[in-house]
């Protein structure tokens, strides 16, 4: 996902929470259950955008062992080469 309608939905959101706990009344407890709500989907929303978690539910993490960025580049400019 672009960085700027990223920063711009992060802006919006916020804006949007901020409207609604100056001048919607209501008790502290229930902001304080809102913004968790809001934050919790917020980070989720935010993993998926990154690609940390995708739709199945897994969790990418990087291995150790494997061969690292600049082998897998010098690997795949090797292999584009004609013989």
């Amino acid at each position: 996902m672009p960085l700027i309608p990223l920063l711009i939905t992060l802006i919006v959101i916020g804006v949007l929470l901020g409207l609604v706990n100056t001048y919607i009344p209501m008790d502290g407890k229930i902001k304080g259950i809102l913004n968790a709500v809001v934050v919790i989907c917020v980070v989720v929303w935010l993993l998926y955008a990154f690609g940390i978690i995708n739709h199945s539910g897994d969790i990418r993490t990087p291995r150790l062992g494997e061969r690292g960025a600049s082998d897998q580049g010098a690997a795949l400019c090797r292999d584009a080469l004609p013989a």
